[in-house]
């Protein structure tokens, strides 16, 4: 971020009270910036029933936002990220498969439902996301990777649309993770030194599937050795087990992993073993295939199915204009229907867009 690209631009900075939208706060104040900062309520109204953690969030922001002379506004977006998130969340675990609600979060609301209320006052609205932008010879505007494989976030804005892509600016992205913390630390920051924040958007310490049995309840069925067809226990709901999961089976005899499950039977299928060959999955079909910036004509791909370092490089065959299948190059462990399938191109720079995996 340079002084030219913000230049008379009316800047929103999403406020999160972590150390990385804090830091984003810090490099607009060294360019002499003081921003309209926000913090984006999301969390449950029962919050004496949820080890929520907004109120220590708040006053981290507010610290911050005051340390630069910024000033800071509450925006409630509770209602609309139970609506929305929450509702395709519940949607697809209800119908077997396996979403990502923090891909969603930044799609409808840090980009969506916060444009709606505030953010369409603003010309550019600044995260502390690790990724980058870059402008083409014809002017357009590609998400791109962050040069720290671990921090990257590419992944989890691979399903903001094309307007939110062209407001979206990211002031931390070319920095390493590590680079950020020592900003932090030597600017004494008063979250300089506290964790980053696991799992969905607001849950904090909440388990998930304690999020998922308080809307969707228990509903115990058999489980089942793909193999031999041997019952060897109940599961208490198709929506507390991921494609791919060996930890927390609780079956004796183990280790177990989840290779399928048939939604109509409500029959949950493992296989026994440390690494089954039926945990992996080298072709698959991807749908409904979200374009960032523009369509291009791509064969030659790398991919992520879950947020890894990882790369894989595959080849699409397209059947659709917006469904392909994949081929990858090796074999992937814990492909699941529901997964969003996120696609780069071959130096895995650009990020393409992303699509759900349907087999």
């Amino acid at each position: 971020m340079n002084i030219a690209e913000i230049e008379n631009k009316r800047i929103a900075v999403l406020l999160s009270g972590g150390v990385d939208s804090s830091v984003v706060v810090y490099e607009f104040a060294r360019l002499g910036q003081h921003p309209d900062c926000f913090y984006i309520k999301i969390g449950p109204e029962e919050e004496e029933e949820w080890d929520c953690s907004s109120e220590e969030d708040l006053e981290m922001a507010t610290a911050v936002a005051h340390k630069y002379g910024c000033r800071l506004e509450v925006i409630d977006c509770h209602k609309e990220y139970w609506d929305q998130v929450t509702k395709y969340t519940m949607d697809k675990v209800r119908a077997g498969l396996t979403p990502n609600p923090d891909v969603m979060c930044n799609r409808l609301i840090k980009f969506g439902a916060f444009d709606e209320k505030r953010g369409h006052d603003y010309d550019l609205i600044a995260t502390g996301h690790y990724a980058q932008t870059e402008i083409d010879d014809e002017g357009r505007k590609w998400l791109c990777t962050s040069p720290d494989p671990v921090k990257d976030q590419t992944d989890f804005l691979a399903q903001i649309t094309d307007w939110q892509l062209r407001k979206a600016l990211f002031p931390i992205g070319h920095y390493m993770k590590d680079e950020v913390r020592v900003i932090a630390e030597r600017e004494h920051l008063v979250n300089a030194k506290r964790k980053d924040s696991q799992g969905i958007c607001f849950l904090g310490k909440i388990n998930y599937n304690d999020y998922i049995r308080r809307y969707l309840g228990e509903q115990p069925g058999d489980v089942i050795e793909l193999e031999t067809g041997r019952r060897i226990g109940t599961h208490k709901g198709l929506w507390f087990h991921t494609i791919g999961q060996r930890k927390g089976m609780g079956f004796g005899g183990g280790p177990w992993f989840v290779v399928k499950k048939d939604v109509a039977q409500n029959i949950l299928y493992v296989s026994h073993g440390y690494d089954p060959e039926t945990a992996y999955k080298q072709d698959f079909a991807v749908h409904d295939f979200h374009w960032l910036t523009t369509q291009v004509s791509v064969v030659n791909v790398t991919f992520k199915i879950r947020h890894t370092p990882e790369y894989h490089l595959a080849t699409l065959q397209w059947t659709d204009e917006n469904a392909f299948i994949v081929h990858s190059k090796e074999k992937i462990h814990g492909v699941a229907p529901g997964q969003f399938c996120v696609i780069y191109d071959e130096h895995h720079h650009r990020c393409l867009g992303s699509g759900e995996i349907t087999v």
